[in-house]
């Protein structure tokens, strides 16, 4: 947790006016300190960089930087790498101080070079705090101020809005795709250095990632979440009256889905009701690399109030299914304290593909809902009926609140990567990757071999940028981004295979 991190003896030996902070997931893998961000490089100039995505085209950026760049990397992490490519671009200048027009040209040309989903922050020694975003967008990335007792101004960068909001700053602005933005002492510089791409932030982010109570592209989250609530009991009441079947009871899988699920009983004219309480004292677990993973087990975190089950047909909403094993528990928790008929109603489509932007699914045939029809997902996890949102109905909820949004990456329900280079190859090396078999070693000495972790924690006020304020929540129920094995996170790492 940050907060025991940065307790009040270390943030008192942290003295300058300016900081960058970084986040990191702490799941299986490898969880080594040197790939905690931030990363620093001393040459050129001193850069401290920190990163929030993945790369796609690791091998040849790694092969640039062995054959042309001269650069060793020390770890996995494809966050090290962009640091290394900006590093490279910005000692090509050949200056003894380098001025922003530079600075804006190095990463300019670094969108051109490296692939795939990054929001950044970087900070120069002696010079300043720059920000970018991938010209798609994709993972998230705004700024806001505030005004100093002495008239000054700080600044901030952060994942999301709600640590602005928490930090006393103001003005919260999404900095934009393909966007950088330098920050001095004495100015605020802000350009477009990437070519123009379709922008597609990341849906997931909505449907799960971020905090209800943040803005992101001009998206209220809680808002989008109302509305998923909404379009989703449209299609729970098509389904239920093409099966004959009725519901009793709407209760939610706490924490994310509470929002939707509210809306869905309200406009369906059903009770709604918090059946599962979750046990406030059972921390996060964080899961050091040679360790066993513990099978996670979901009755020690939430309990079922039977009085709310007890010969009812209950409709469960949740956020998401991935892999189905934390909604077959929960299932069971329910049949198990007496309910008549449990229907799982899930706000996201089936998730059938890998993510490849920095979100640290399972490989596919993990996946419950991959190569398997809605019918065949219900019989696996044990439900008499599961509902899923269709993708349309998904965007509108989101897009309707920024309709300047034109798409949103939603790779990991359809398969389609907005940046192109992902062939089937890149799929099954990722997997190997991140198969469960490999995360349970410690795989020492070959870089290839050890998969890094990064960005922004679950249901958190984590940041790339500065007053990191970082409360993260581990969200008990939702399937999939929790504990032990079948965690989701956010990820930054790399196969050189």
């Amino acid at each position: 947790m940050v907060r025991d991190v940065f307790d009040a003896h270390s943030l008192s030996r942290l003295v300058g006016g300016m900081g960058i902070g970084h986040v990191r997931y702490p799941t299986a893998g490898s969880s080594h300190h040197a790939e905690a961000q931030p990363f620093y490089v001393n040459s050129p100039y001193g850069i401290v960089f920190a990163h929030n995505g993945n790369l796609i085209n690791t091998a040849e950026l790694l092969h640039f930087m062995d054959a042309t760049a001269h650069r060793h990397i020390n770890t996995n992490s494809d966050s090290e790498l962009l640091l290394n490519i900006f590093a490279d671009n910005l000692q090509k200048t050949g200056k003894f101080r380098i001025n922003e027009e530079d600075i804006f040209n190095a990463i300019g040309h670094l969108t051109v070079q490296a692939k795939g989903a990054y929001a950044c922050v970087a900070m120069l020694a002696g010079f300043g705090i720059i920000a970018f975003r991938d010209p798609n967008g994709i993972r998230p990335l705004g700024m806001a101020s505030r005004k100093t007792a002495t008239g000054g101004t700080d600044y901030l960068f952060a994942s999301e809005s709600v640590v602005a909001d928490a930090s006393g700053f103001t003005n919260w602005e999404d900095v934009k795709p393909g966007e950088a933005v330098i920050i001095t002492r004495s100015s605020v510089s802000r350009r477009q250095v990437a070519k123009p791409a379709a922008f597609s932030p990341d849906i997931f982010e909505y449907v799960y990632f971020a905090r209800p109570d943040s803005v992101l592209d001009g998206v209220s989250v809680y808002r989008s979440r109302m509305a998923m609530g909404d379009a989703l009991a449209d299609e729970v009441q098509r389904v239920l009256k093409e099966k004959g079947l009725s519901v009793d009871v709407v209760i939610p899988v706490p924490d994310t889905s509470r929002v939707a699920a509210l809306n869905l009983a309200q406009k369906l004219k059903l009770p709604y009701r918090e059946g599962f309480i979750k046990n406030r004292y059972v921390g996060r677990t964080f899961i050091m690399p040679g360790q066993q993973l513990r099978q996670k087990n979901v009755r020690k975190k939430l309990n079922a109030m039977a009085l709310e089950f007890v010969d009812k047909n209950v409709l469960i909403v949740d956020d998401s299914i991935v892999r189905g094993t934390t909604s077959k528990e929960i299932i069971q928790m329910a049949k198990d304290v007496g309910a008549k008929k449990v229907i799982v109603a899930s706000c996201a489509p089936p998730i059938r593909f890998s993510n490849v932007y920095g979100i640290d699914m399972p490989s596919r045939a993990e996946l419950v809902a991959h190569n398997r029809d809605t019918e065949a997902v219900a019989k696996e996890i044990g439900a008499d009926l599961v509902i899923f949102q269709k993708l349309d109905d998904l965007v509108s909820s989101v897009r309707q609140f920024n309709p300047s949004i034109p798409q949103f990456d939603c790779s990991v329900f359809t398969g389609e990567y907005v940046t192109g280079g992902v062939d089937e190859a890149y799929l099954q090396g990722l997997e190997r990757l991140r198969a469960d078999n490999v995360k349970e070693k410690t795989l020492v000495g070959g870089v290839s071999n050890i998969e890094g972790k990064g960005g922004r924690g679950m249901q958190g006020n984590s940041v790339n940028g500065a007053h990191v304020n970082g409360d993260l929540q581990p969200s008990v129920g939702d399937d999939g981004p929790t504990y032990g094995d079948d965690t989701v996170g956010l990820h930054n790492g790399w196969n050189l295979n």
